[in-house]
């Protein structure tokens, strides 16, 4: 049993997350660049946008698949630079 519990943790608001608003752009098979913080840098193509643009699926370049991301992810998706 654990010592040590958190109290409460149902009464704890959610806060709401909104988008970066390029994400609001975002298309069904629309080819995008997609970077995380350490710097790491992909390519991909939209498979599917929730209708907040809160979460997006990707499938990554180089049959690395599809990957679910959500804004709050701390990732970019930006179009890919030409």
């Amino acid at each position: 049993m654990a010592r040590h519990r958190i109290q409460r943790t149902d009464e704890q608001p959610l806060g709401r997350v909104e988008p970066d608003p390029r994400w609001k752009n975002l298309r069904r098979g629309d080819r995008v660049s997609v970077r995380t913080r350490p710097g790491y840098e992909t390519g991909g193509l939209i498979d599917a946008v929730t209708d907040d643009h809160t979460v997006v699926w990707i499938n990554l370049d180089g049959g690395r698949g599809r990957t679910l991301l959500h804004c709050s992810d701390g990732v970019e998706i930006l179009p890919p630079v030409s």
